[in-house]
């Protein structure tokens, strides 16, 4: 910026501070982190401007040309000139938006402001379950629906199950068994040890894929495996289900299936 706009520029915001009877303010001062803990939040938003030259472009067209031909200079150049915020993503703290029909409630930035709010409550849970701990947002520790898809990781049992009913004198069979209790060889976990040193925070590594290891892991998916039994609905009444079909000579068959067992609501389209 030359030297005579600058002048110019410092002229108009002296004027415009002196009819809007306020001082421009001074620069924040810079506070240490020994005391940052024991200043108290403002209760109140600040409604001075932080940015007393803003808009002192206008303001000296305006003084110049007038304002009728300032309008209508300022509806051919701007986009969308009646814009309430000014085209700003951030509107400034004294600007009132209205917010209702009539146009008596308004809204201003940050108010209330957040020093005069209650303190943030955040929720606990039970000393010793698993989100007691906050910052535990990960979810594989208990997706107990996807386990067993890794093809590195099968069920155990399942795979016992198989090797079972395959002869024993195979070599492949043996070797596939010894395979499967040795376990999985990859992700053994780094025990803690990241590139910024030791972290302690989690003793079985879980907070970090980096940190899991497998044994961790299926320990905290048995803590989260379903253990209730579910039943069908027509478990209660399996008796009559059964006599029904006795009386009329015919077959049982493997529970309470038909179009009878569905609702009524289930069966009226919704369309």
């Amino acid at each position: 910026m030359s030297a005579p706009m600058k002048k110019a520029a410092e002229t108009v915001v002296k004027e415009v501070a002196k009819k809007a009877k306020t001082s421009i303010p001074n620069a924040s001062r810079a506070v240490s982190a020994a005391e940052a803990s024991s200043i108290a939040p403002a209760d109140k938003s600040s409604t001075e401007t932080s940015m007393p030259w803003d808009g002192w472009f206008s303001n000296f067209v305006k003084d110049k040309v007038g304002d009728d031909r300032f309008q209508k200079l300022r509806s051919l150049i701007v986009y969308r000139p009646d814009d309430i915020r000014n085209l700003d993503q951030v509107p400034p703290p004294d600007l009132k938006i209205p917010i209702s029909k009539d146009g008596k409630t308004v809204a201003m930035f940050r108010h209330p402001a957040p020093g005069s709010q209650s303190p943030v409550r955040i929720p606990t849970e039970d000393p010793g379950s698993l989100y007691e701990d906050p910052f535990v947002t990960s979810s594989y520790t208990r997706d107990t629906m996807r386990r067993h898809q890794d093809p590195a990781n099968p069920n155990p049992n399942l795979e016992k199950l198989k090797i079972s009913l395959l002869p024993e004198d195979d070599e492949r069979v043996q070797e596939y068994k010894a395979q499967l209790e040795e376990g999985p060889k990859s992700s053994p976990g780094n025990k803690g040890m990241f590139a910024t040193g030791k972290s302690d925070f989690d003793e079985k590594g879980l907070r970090a894929t980096m940190s899991a290891s497998h044994a961790a892991l299926e320990e905290a998916l048995d803590a989260a495996e379903p253990d209730h039994l579910p039943r069908p609905i027509w478990w209660d009444e399996q008796d009559d289900v059964v006599a029904w079909y006795k009386e009329r000579d015919l077959p049982v068959p493997f529970g309470a299936t038909g179009f009878g067992t569905i609702p009524r609501e289930g069966r009226i389209a919704r369309w």
